[in-house]
């Protein structure tokens, strides 16, 4: 019995492990009033995006929409992709983990007022 709860163990961390390795972290940096990258390409799969504050004078977020759903209102928000606390200046806060599927984007920060940004998923 002890034998095969070690094997069920060992066999839930290798999945666990498996899955993990499949989650891609994209990096984006925000200045005053702008993302530091303008458009972003992915392939299909799952992301983390983290989130750093370079001196944008203000906390910042991470807001990610679908094309063509109004990005002014909040249902239509991926809540995945926002980040878990607000990014305060000098640090790099996390979303959580974000599947997407092919199509295009929009992405931006209500709070340092950004334009929004295209990240196509091919």
């Amino acid at each position: 019995m002890k034998n095969l709860i070690t094997l069920f163990t060992f066999i839930l961390a290798i999945t666990f492990t498996a899955q993990a390795q499949d989650v891609k972290t994209v990096a984006l940096e925000q200045t005053k009033g702008e993302f530091t990258q303008k458009e972003i390409k992915l392939s299909e799969g799952s992301y983390v995006f983290n989130i750093s504050n370079n001196s944008a004078g203000t906390d910042v977020g991470f807001v990610l929409v679908p094309a063509g759903k109004d990005a002014a209102d909040a249902k239509n928000h991926i809540k995945e992709a926002y980040v878990t606390k607000v990014v305060a200046e000098g640090k790099t806060e996390s979303s959580n983990t974000v599947t997407l599927k092919k199509g295009t984007y929009t992405y931006f920060c209500p709070l340092n007022k950004t334009p929004q940004y295209t990240l196509t998923v091919e």
